[in-house]
């Protein structure tokens, strides 16, 4: 990473599409499904727009996008969300550029009212340093579903509480 400043921003554009798309194969984390998954809530928003209940941070360095989250309110709930995406380029990562997504993220969630925080994530061993990254944010695991995904991959549920807004 270099030291020219990252720069956020919350509007869904076309380019989103394939960049999403680059970020998460980036990583070496996700299936080719999953890949797809990820760029079709990218195109749910850019049809439907906000009504779709699908929300965006990307993070920018030089014009490229280099990271970004994905985030909604859960529904029939009053002001629970979900982080469905945090996701950063391979080349990005372990640099405190997931720190930053994630704190842009909890700000935007409070701004639209949310005071909490759930994330899902893989058990599986290649996960470990994702758990811990949820963990030392202040995010505490509050189940593990086994063989959730598939035999012996099980989904670890994490939620975090952020302050209550203004009223």
């Amino acid at each position: 990473m270099n030291t020219t400043k990252i720069g956020f921003r919350s509007a869904v554009v076309e380019k989103d599409l394939a960049a999403v798309r680059r970020i998460a194969e980036s990583t070496g984390f996700f299936y080719p499904e999953e890949v797809d998954t990820a760029v079709e809530l990218v195109e749910d928003r850019l049809a439907k727009g906000p009504r779709c209940g699908y929300h965006f941070l990307f993070a920018e360095q030089d014009g490229r996008t280099v990271g970004y989250t994905s985030f909604g309110p859960i529904a029939c709930t009053k002001e629970s969300y979900d982080l469905y995406w945090i996701v950063v380029s391979g080349d990005y990562r372990g640099k405190g550029l997931g720190s930053q997504l994630l704190e842009q993220t909890e700000e935007a969630i409070a701004s639209f009212g949310g005071t909490r925080v759930y994330i899902e994530t893989s058990a599986r061993p290649m996960y470990t340093p994702t758990r811990a990254f949820y963990l030392a944010r202040g995010y505490s695991q509050i189940a593990e579903l086994e063989d959730f995904y598939a035999p012996g991959d099980a989904k670890a549920m994490y939620l975090k509480i952020l302050s209550a807004p203004a009223r």
